[in-house]
């Protein structure tokens, strides 16, 4: 536990000095609420390793079904296969390029792995679910100080129905998800080595803190952000919350060594360095992911600037004028997407399953009898898990005023930047797999509501038990609807009754 420097004469000059407050009193130093690490290092690698690798092979059971374009497979596969042939997407007369490469780029490694087929353009879709699973898994364990609650996180993505339909079709934002989770772990194990560093240093430390040294993870989160931009523009407000918060773990951290001024040291020690980390790393990332359209002499909407050399900044090379340019039609294609589908929803039913997705549905198909049968693959999330969210986002608010709880922090300001910012466009076509990257935090939430019903470690051994219990029975659940679904999820061949049983609410059909 952090606390203040003991008050003292012997004091070097400029050496650090306990913050007094205005009356001359001592602060009383502000109550880590972080729990230590569990000491089970490779215990845990080695159960997450196996939850990531059973999430990938319940993903790749029979992925390449049914072998059609299902929904938007008709842009990113094809539009992947021309990255593989021509470096960029192919110019055309006609544009629905309208999204940044890298997410087809991943595509692209698995058509070129196994084929440009339905299990090539699928495969790294199964890989990045499963990834996303296994960093859940490491970012609760983190969170919690609980090796039991972060392998119950991850499980619970991973039995997730629309989590694992998005693991097992050709779409982008399976990959925006990933980066996504990967950048926020990254910024919390920052979040807690500077905080390490600090205390450490305290005792030797100036009144205006000290250099913290190289912070590696703060540089991967930025890349991994960059990454996420380079898949889907949304990711943008992810990085956009978390650098801010970044800024204000380092102003606690100052705060709670006793910092006299903690918001100028902060901004002296770290702010330089998440300039570089959380601005401008990203925008290299993403420029990077560019590479091909750059070297491409017919990549789409690259001679524009070429065609209309009367323009603003004409000392800026044409191809940054171009991209530039490019990037503007994109913004007002997405800020001007309203046209009716039959699948669309608003952010308020995505909490509640409202209107999940029809990927497939053929019809007139029957068995070897001759009796009709269904084949409904619908992206729905598991019911019993996606009714838990709005609760526990409740209960996240109480530990949040309550406690000031650091884990109902990073979950707060992930739904705010990951939810919320849809609410900005309202007319805006919109579909239940936006919440793609902000449904690992969605689950996150219910899992602290889980480790207040598990209770704390120090509790009466039977009110732990009866905790267990419980947590054990919510997600047996939650296994045994993910099960039920599975059919629906998949394709798997129904009776129309059996069909009808799974369809719980008029909007699902």
């Amino acid at each position: 536990m952090a606390v203040l420097a003991p008050d003292r004469t012997d004091r070097e000059p400029g050496e650090l000095r306990p913050a007094r407050s205005r009356r001359g009193r001592l602060p009383r130093p502000r109550r880590d609420t972080t729990p230590p690490l569990p000491s089970d290092r490779v215990l845990a690698w080695v159960l997450t390793a196996l939850l990531g690798l059973g999430a990938l092979a319940i993903r790749l059971w029979e992925i390449g079904y049914p072998g059609d374009l299902l929904f938007d497979e008709a842009y990113y596969p094809p539009q992947a296969q021309e990255l593989l042939e021509w470096g960029h997407e192919y110019n055309r007369g006609y544009t629905f390029t309208v999204h940044p490469p890298l997410g087809k780029w991943l595509i692209a490694g698995g058509i070129g792995l196994f084929g440009y087929d339905s299990f090539g353009w699928r495969f790294p879709s199964a890989v990045a679910g499963s990834i996303a699973v296994v960093v859940l898994a490491r970012l609760t364990r983190r969170l919690t100080g609980s090796t039991l609650l972060g392998l119950v996180a991850g499980l619970l993505l991973a039995l997730d129905g629309l989590a694992f339909t998005l693991s097992r079709i050709g779409l982008l934002d399976v990959f925006l998800q990933v980066f996504v989770v990967s950048a926020v772990a990254c910024l919390v194990v920052d979040r807690d080595r500077v905080r390490a560093r600090i205390r450490a240093g305290t005792a030797t430390a100036t009144a205006t803190g000290f250099a913290l040294g190289p912070r590696g993870w703060r540089l991967a989160a930025g890349s991994l952000f960059g990454c996420a931009c380079a898949v889907k523009w949304s990711g943008i407000y992810f990085l956009a919350a978390f650098a801010v918060l970044s800024l204000f773990w380092d102003r606690a951290a100052w705060r709670e060594a006793g910092v006299p001024r903690p918001t100028v040291t902060a901004a002296r020690r770290g702010l330089p360095g998440a300039l570089w980390a959380l601005a401008a790393v990203p925008v290299l990332s993403y420029l990077a992911s560019f590479t091909g359209w750059f070297l491409g002499e017919t990549s789409q909407g690259k001679a524009w600037a070429q065609q209309h050399p009367e323009t603003a900044f004409p000392w800026v090379p044409d191809a940054l004028r171009s991209l530039w340019h490019q990037h503007a039609e994109w913004l007002t294609f997405h800020n001007g997407l309203s046209t009716p589908h039959p699948w669309e929803s608003g952010p308020w039913s995505w909490l509640v399953n409202g209107r999940p997705i029809l990927l497939w549905n053929p019809q007139g198909l029957t068995d070897a009898a001759g009796e009709p049968v269904i084949r409904y693959i619908l992206m729905l999330g598991t019911p019993t898990l996606w009714l838990a969210f709005a609760p526990a986002l409740v209960w996240l608010a109480w530990r949040l005023v309550a406690r000031r709880d650091p884990a109902a922090i990073v979950v707060a300001v992930a739904v705010a930047a990951g939810w919320g910012t849809w609410f900005l466009n309202p007319e805006r076509t919109m579909f239940a797999f936006y919440t793609a990257p902000v449904l690992p935090f969605f689950v996150l939430a219910v899992v602290l509501v889980l480790q207040d019903v598990l209770g704390r470690p120090g509790a009466p051994r039977l009110r732990r038990q009866v905790g267990l219990g419980v947590v054990a029975l919510y997600v047996g659940v939650v296994a045994a609807t993910f099960v039920y679904f599975l059919p629906v999820l998949t394709g798997e061949p129904l009776s129309r009754a059996e069909w009808l049983d799974r369809m719980w609410f008029p909007s699902w059909f």
